[in-house]
């Protein structure tokens, strides 16, 4: 099971209003229970060498965020660069290094406009369209949701 598949359990869940769920799998075991202010995950995989790696992740509810409707409402012409992964958004490579972009970078389709750390990898966000930077959506170090708004871009 990969971490998309995972992802989508985790959303049926939550909008399902289940308080727990069970996945038990050859090597994989989840649960997930959810409570009336958050949901909890629980991963439990066995590894090749027999260790066992665990990771809980609180789940925010499903909600339309103010950020979003201020982009859907004021800004029609532009395009979303939106997260593809649940995990925490950086701006830039490590703590030394500088901005991957900033507003007002011209970017290309296939540029690096930031990394979202998910379970311990970095993995980088490339953009899939061209234009210009014209706002940064979420702040440095902060968690993300799937498909949450993190850039506006002017595709002109």
């Amino acid at each position: 099971m990969d971490i998309k598949e995972i992802q989508n359990l985790i959303k049926f869940v939550a909008k399902s209003g289940a308080s727990e769920v069970k996945l038990e799998m050859e090597d994989l075991k989840i649960t997930i229970k959810t409570g009336s202010q958050k949901t909890e995950t629980t991963i439990v995989q066995a590894a090749p060498m027999g260790a066992i790696q665990q990771v809980a992740a609180p789940i925010l509810p499903i909600a339309e965020t103010p950020v979003e409707t201020e982009a859907k409402d004021n800004n029609e012409n532009y395009i979303i660069v939106k997260s593809p992964i649940i995990g925490t958004f950086y701006r830039k490579p490590s703590p030394d290094k500088a901005n991957f972009v900033e507003v007002g970078t011209d970017i290309n389709e296939g540029d690096t406009v930031c990394v979202i750390e998910a379970m311990k990898l970095f993995n980088e966000i490339e953009s899939e369209v061209s234009g210009k930077i014209i706002k940064v959506l979420v702040d440095d170090s902060s968690p993300v949701e799937f498909d949450q708004p993190l850039f506006l871009v002017d595709p002109s």
